[in-house]
């Protein structure tokens, strides 16, 4: 069983540098045509069982897009929802550092409630689509949070997914998961980050 976690297209927001975290923000249309092209690139490579997306329109667009190219279609997963920023959302990234300068800003969702939900999104997913290949369009943060919790990397050590970047996690027989790349990059246990 294997899940293509993509992060979602564009939006104004991103490029403004603010942290969106659960403010519903749409594509922009970079970001609509950054999803048209990595829609034709996956229906190239083929084999694609399903698409599934966090709620947010940001995600939601993106998905809808890949899925029409893949004459699938994009089925909502709760679980797969940006972490939330909290107090920070809608500040830039530098605004935010100067009020809580150690980024632990009020009513943000923290490290291991990501995680456990992530990890918990991937089950049921897996569960639904049993040795399918997914595509899960989500979020940067969120990956990021999820990634680290499966491969054992710290959070600020796995590498920032940017808009459509994609990172590849399996579920083995024992129901166990593991990383096979992370923004584009394969990875092994022990090995680091390395170029796909």
């Amino acid at each position: 069983m294997r899940i293509a976690l993509i992060r979602h297209g564009q939006t104004d927001w991103n490029l403004s540098g603010r942290m969106q975290g659960r403010t519903d923000i749409p594509l922009n249309a970079t970001g609509r045509e950054q999803a048209s092209v990595l829609a034709e690139r996956l229906s190239r490579a083929g084999g694609w069982d399903a698409v599934v997306t966090s709620p947010l329109l940001r995600a939601r667009q993106t998905a809808e897009i890949l899925a029409e190219r893949l004459g699938l279609e994009a089925v909502t997963c709760e679980g797969l929802v940006e972490r939330s920023f909290g107090d920070a959302e809608g500040l830039s990234h530098s605004v935010a550092l100067e009020h809580w300068p150690s980024r632990q800003y009020p009513s943000m969702e923290g490290h291991d409630e990501v995680a456990e939900r992530g990890v918990s999104a991937l089950d049921r997913i897996a569960d639904q689509f049993r040795n399918g290949r997914v595509i899960a369009v989500t979020h940067g943060s969120f990956i990021r949070h999820l990634l680290a919790d499966i491969s054992g990397l710290p959070a600020d050590e796995v590498p920032r997914a940017e808009n459509l970047a994609i990172s590849e996690v399996e579920r083995d027989e024992s129901g166990t998961w593991h990383v096979r790349s992370i923004a584009g990059r394969a990875w092994e246990p022990g090995e680091g980050i390395r170029r796909a």
